[in-house]
């Protein structure tokens, strides 16, 4: 008996694995937003939010996670950000160390600004579980519309962040 068990859920692993690898999430459709929301991460995050901010598909952009070291003006640098456009519609923040953190910070951010739609912008293989943290975070009513940035995951990011995803779930469940 408990060998069968074992193997039927091994079996179930590697199915949602291979659903998993095989289904990243996509990009968004074209629809207006109050925010843009950026965990910081893997490339074409932040240039992909930025061309969101500046087509006018929200009126304001968090980019949450940043490191402590980085500064407004490296930032800027960085991302060719004009100081106008660094005043008015953008957020640096620097209260996230993990996706969970992220959430957190996003959530209130959210709160603090009364905005009641965002676009989650983050790599294909990062959409579910940051999307599923952002729900626990944020309150009944925000819409969120995910906005997936291809990318080309190795094997080992893929397999590492299914096993992130199912902690999550199994945290969500308790």
């Amino acid at each position: 008996m408990t060998r069968r068990l074992l193997a039927l859920l091994a079996m179930f692993w590697a199915l949602g694995f291979v659903v998993f690898a095989a289904a990243l999430p996509q990009p968004g459709p074209a629809q207006r937003t109050d925010a843009i929301v950026v965990p910081t991460g893997s490339g074409g995050r932040i240039p992909h939010g930025l061309a969101l901010l500046r087509a006018g598909s929200a009126e304001k952009m968090l980019v949450t996670g940043v490191d402590l070291n980085v500064n407004a003006a490296e930032f800027a640098a960085e991302y060719e950000v004009a100081p106008a456009e660094m005043r008015c519609c953008l957020t640096l923040g620097f209260a996230a160390f993990d996706t969970r953190g992220n959430a957190r910070e996003t959530a209130h951010w959210m709160e603090q600004n009364g905005f009641a739609s965002l676009r989650l912008v983050t790599s294909d293989w990062h959409m579910r579980r940051a999307a599923l943290e952002l729900s626990r975070q944020l309150p009944d009513g925000i819409a969120v519309v995910r906005d997936a940035v291809r990318t080309e995951p190795s094997l080992g990011t893929l397999f590492i962040e299914y096993h992130k995803l199912l902690i999550a779930w199994t945290v969500q469940a308790f």
